[in-house]
């Protein structure tokens, strides 16, 4: 009969571990289930993993050197062997637009981490503390949303000189307000909640009422904004690169092959379309998977 209890005690316990973890997995898999209900944003999402795998392993997939030219084959039409031609020098443009990809992810994911870290410290802290240390923050994010970011991106990037890190230091350090303002006007709602007071209550620092309690509940709204923000920093990382300012020839740049068409547009259009097509079609698959993210993380979404 003793056995027999501490069979069942045991069996309540891990019951009891166990449930916590049923409860997320339950959450994960009802916000999957709202996810999916979105089909553009599985269409999204399918895309960007493609091109996730372009990027890890670019030369298991692009079938020749994006680098090599062959002068003989400057400005060929596509044809079987390479579906989008040759640009203007000889090199294969299907070869150096999947070699382009690890530019574009690179810049996009780096530059989107370096922005949501500032973004939220800085709105996290401005909602936190209020006061005249809000003031000044909120005064401070404000100037930077008034300045236009491609002029502010053109004229940091030729102070310090066009290469990859630049670009993505440079994007990054002067996108993060968006994220800083949706941080701060939630931080300011949280704070009041009453998980938030009995944690004070409790005697719990700061820091552990900012970064355990307020944060984890803040993060949603950001996560689909960091989704979305991605093609817009690929966009002007390419508008960068087609203007000279970001990574810098031989490396396959989707921005740079557009400027190295613009010359042959009329004869050669293959050089400037093929890669327009991709910046398109990677800004659109973006914003179609962060829809469907937002759908997905809405608390006020039913089954």
């Amino acid at each position: 009969m003793a056995e027999v209890r501490r069979s069942a005690v045991a069996t309540e316990r891990i019951s009891g571990l166990t449930g916590f973890e049923r409860e997320r997995r339950s959450e994960f898999s009802r916000a999957w289930r709202r996810f999916k209900r979105y089909r553009p944003g599985l269409a999204g999402l399918a895309f960007i993993g493609v091109l996730v795998v372009f990027a890890l392993v670019p030369s298991l997939f692009a079938p020749y050197d994006p680098i090599a030219q062959d002068t003989a084959m400057r400005g060929a039409p596509p044809s079987w062997a390479h579906p989008f031609g040759f640009d203007h020098v000889g090199r294969d443009i299907l070869s150096r637009i999947i070699w382009g990809s690890r530019i574009a992810m690179l810049v996009g994911l780096g530059a989107t981490a370096i922005a949501v870290t500032i973004g939220v410290t800085i709105g996290a802290t401005a909602g936190f503390f209020g006061g005249w240390v809000d003031s000044i923050l909120s005064r401070f994010v404000d100037t930077l949303l008034a300045f236009p970011t491609l002029v502010l991106l053109i004229v940091l990037a030729a102070i310090i000189g066009p290469s990859l890190l630049t670009v993505i230091v440079v994007i990054g350090t002067t996108t993060w307000a968006s994220y800083a303002r949706v941080v701060r006007a939630d931080v300011l709602s949280l704070r009041e909640r009453e998980f938030v007071l009995a944690a004070r209550a409790s005697g719990a620092s700061q820091a552990r009422v900012i970064f355990r309690h307020i944060l984890p509940n803040a993060m949603g709204p950001v996560i689909v904004l960091a989704t979305l923000g991605i093609g817009g920093i690929i966009i002007l990382e390419s508008a960068l690169s087609f203007l000279g300012l970001g990574v810098q020839p031989p490396t396959p740049s989707w921005g740079a092959m557009i400027s190295d068409g613009r010359a042959f547009i009329r004869h050669y259009p293959q050089i400037a379309i093929a890669p327009g097509v991709m910046i398109t079609l990677t800004v659109l698959a973006f914003n179609l998977f962060g829809d469907g993210l937002r759908d997905a993380l809405d608390p006020r979404q039913r089954e």
